[in-house]
């Protein structure tokens, strides 16, 4: 034993002086290229004493990137993920000036543009020397990976069931926006080998089918926490709080998390000695990285960023991740300027800050991630869920089945194959599920498509002021045409509109049911015969109503939901029609939407088309109006209605079956969010040693996977099979009031 450690002694001390002296030469190279970097006197010196400085300077800048390096990133840690990259650069040139200011007898100097430069070349080149001297050494490649787990883990039972024997762990990764369609295609391509690999013997694909809400919010909450009740869509009004909800704002995701946790009364599925990484909500983990649930949080104890710590205080890490960001960026703005000069169609905006976003997502994000998800498994925590943006980012601007997307399913791949190879190393078994949260479809937007947003088709179908832009397009000249006809007549007649929608002084109807002279001095004559045979030049009669707010209308993705705000509780399809009656005829009538969800007095909730199709919800079956949608649609359009924030008005863009495109409500060509194509077909991808995700019997009759709960319940099992039995958490509702992430350790 004593023989060993002074093995590994020598040998850790032997990679030191090669790496030393690597750095050494390196620096002796960069003074001989670069002129504004120097390691003589102004003199001269001979080559000893300059090899001397040099020595010396690598070996200062070495010390102060071990010791010093970690402090200033934990200082740091408060600082937005996005900035924190770009400054790598500057503090790294930082500490290579103080190593010259080190050297004896001012011998080194540098401009500090140069010394940026400098310092980036020689972490990469310490990196790749120590690497390549621990290719052989099993123990350094161990230690190298494990300075990237969290220092303060918790290390009871981690590892071992209550028997003490060892258990797998699981490592659940969320590849986000892969669909099922898109997954098996790569695979067939050669565009992700690992997983090719796994699907030949080891793993089973098995496709399921998301929730109406075909989004990360609504399905990752499902997943982690058991239930997506009450999350129509990505982003929705509530009116009992005045309040718009997204679920990737923190406020949001704290309040939607705690809301999962006091309907299940359980924690999450992490609870049981669990790490949550790059997600929106913590699944009950007390250990966390890049998580928004808990991001708000500040301070020492603000666990969300430690992931950052443990990444960046290597700066081999900083650097080789900064210099990868700029390169994304950079092929961001040759990707997007190519496809702009192509003329490709469909295409959004990719400007402004969405290189820097794309790069983040790309780079950042992902080495972060992976980064924390390596360290979970060498520290041996009992389950990790990681998501993986990446692809979903992506495929948003440039299209799901590009070619800018199928290069990030590329780099997916090979992280996969990373946490795998990591996995060998690991102090206990590991099986690896992929997963995804929903899928991507194609289409162009619905006002690259039409000519105007859905707002301005709202506003309009409304009569509210639109701008001229938007009333030259036939939709909405349509539209404003058809909200003034309804206005001529509803004036006029008896019941059009509700008494609390109408000016009380304005208002004496007389028996005939036909509005006497007004009152109002600036109103015009609204007496004579009826307007429906009048001029359609005449001026419109002015609407005696009080101005009610305008709607809010929000998008996600292919599906928008309708409110209006100054009307408590969801208005029926009678009072939205009393108030705006050309509204509901005119968006169900519009060829860039599917179907609408509104309420009814007479018959509950129903269905609305075009040509006048109206269902109620009750009676809606597979083969009736939302049959192009495909087997669910309706019990998932069912499940939504049911929920207490489900908007006035729902609405389902278009779907083309045999393009599988729809029409994003906003500024995406690979969207989701509603129902229509891949966007609502998901995998999972796990190891065979574990049970089939339906019951032999379920899969006889031919059933599916429905709904993010669904696969909560699934992976629950896969959790019980691997490490014992899980029970819900007693008072979890309670302990979640004051930490939405602390759970005990029971899951």
């Amino acid at each position: 034993m004593a023989e060993r450690r002074w093995r590994r002694a020598g040998s850790a001390l032997l990679r030191v002086i090669v790496v030393w002296a690597v750095s050494t030469l390196t620096l002796l190279a960069l003074a001989g290229l670069l002129p504004d970097f120097q390691l003589q006197s102004d003199d001269g010196d001979s080559i000893t004493r300059t090899a001397v400085t040099a020595a010396w300077g690598a070996g200062a800048f070495g010390l102060l990137t071990a010791l010093v390096w970690p402090l200033v990133v934990r200082a740091l840690l408060l600082v937005p993920a996005l900035v924190l990259g770009l400054l790598v650069f500057f503090l790294n040139g930082s500490l290579l000036l103080i190593a010259l200011w080190l050297i004896p007898d001012g011998r080194g100097d540098a401009a500090p543009e140069t010394a940026v430069v400098v310092a980036a070349v020689m972490s990469a080149v310490a990196s790749a020397s120590s690497t390549a001297l621990a290719v052989r050494d099993d123990d350094a490649y161990g230690r190298r990976l494990s300075r990237l787990a969290t220092r303060r883990r918790r290390r009871q039972g981690a590892g071992a069931d209550s028997t003490g024997m060892e258990c797998p762990g699981m490592i659940f990764l969320q590849l986000d926006g892969v669909g099922h369609e898109v997954l098996q295609r790569a695979v067939k391509d050669g565009v992700m080998p690992t997983v090719a690999e796994w699907l030949d013997g080891t793993h089973r694909l098995t496709p399921w089918r998301t929730d109406w809400s075909s989004q990360t919010g609504s399905s990752q909450l499902g997943i982690l926490h058991g239930s997506n009740h009450d999350v129509p869509a990505f982003r929705w009004y509530e009116k009992d709080g005045g309040r718009i909800m997204v679920s990737n704002r923190p406020a949001s995701a704290v309040e939607l998390q705690r809301r999962a946790i006091e309907r299940t009364g359980d924690g999450g599925l992490l609870t049981l000695d669990g790490a949550s990484r790059g997600n929106l909500f913590s699944g009950g983990a007390d250990q966390v990285a890049l998580v928004l649930s808990v991001s708000t949080r500040r301070g020492r104890e603000n666990r969300s960023r430690a992931g950052y710590f443990a990444y960046f205080s290597d700066p081999a890490n900083a650097v080789r991740t900064a210099l990868s960001f700029v390169a994304e960026v950079c092929r961001e703005l040759q990707q997007s300027t190519r496809a702009r000069l192509r003329g490709d169609r469909p295409r959004v905006a990719r400007g402004g800050l969405y290189p820097f976003i794309r790069a983040f997502a790309t780079v950042i994000e992902r080495d972060v991630v992976v980064a924390a998800v390596i360290g979970d498994m060498l520290a041996g925590r009992t389950a990790v869920y990681a998501d993986l943006v990446a692809y979903d980012e992506v495929a948003h601007h440039s299209g799901p089945h590009s070619r800018d997307a199928v290069r990030v399913l590329e780099s997916l791949d090979r992280s996969i194959a990373l946490i795998a190879k990591a996995a060998e190393h690991a102090p206990r078994a590991y099986r690896i599920v992929l997963l995804s949260d929903h899928g991507q479809s194609p289409g162009e937007t619905f006002e690259g498509a039409y000519g105007l947003s859905l707002k301005d088709l709202v506003r309009a179908g409304c009569g509210l002021p639109v701008s001229r832009r938007v009333e030259r397009t036939a939709c909405g000249a349509e539209a404003r045409d058809a909200a003034a006809d309804a206005l001529r007549i509803g004036l006029h007649r008896r019941g059009a509109y509700p008494e609390e929608f109408v000016a009380p002084e304005l208002t004496k109807l007389d028996p005939s049911g036909f509005q006497p002279l007004a009152r109002d001095p600036a109103a015009p004559d609204l007496s004579g015969p009826d307007p429906i045979g009048q001029d359609p030049a005449a001026p419109t009669p002015r609407d005696p109503r009080p101005p009610a707010a305008a709607p809010i209308v929000l998008a996600s993705g292919n599906l928008a939901l309708i409110s209006f705000p100054d009307r408590p509780g969801r208005l029926s399809r009678e009072e939205i029609e009393a108030r705006h009656p050309a509204l509901l005829s005119t968006l169900a009538n519009h060829p860039g939407v599917g179907f609408l969800l509104v309420r009814s007095e007479e018959h509950g909730s129903v269905v609305m088309g075009a040509g006048g199709v109206e269902v109620p919800l009750a009676e809606l079956a597979d083969d009736g109006p939302l049959a192009v949608f495909g087997k669910g649609a309706a019990e998932a359009v069912r499940r939504t209605d049911t929920f207490p924030h489900v908007a006035d008005i729902m609405v389902n863009s278009m779907y083309d079956p045999e393009t599988g495109q729809v029409h994003a409500f906003e500024q995406q060509i690979g969207s989701h969010g509603g129902l229509g194509g891949e966007q609502s077909q998901a995998f999972l991808l796990a190891p065979l040693e574990l049970s089939t995700p339906l019951d032999e019997e379920a899969e006889l009759a031919g059933g599916e996977l429905v709904g993010a709960e669904q696969i909560h319940r699934v992976l629950r099992r896969w959790l019980r099979e691997c490490t014992g039995p899980q029970v819900p958490i007693e008072g979890a509702a309670e302990t979640a009031a004051e930490s939405p992430t602390k759970a005990s350790s029971a899951g």
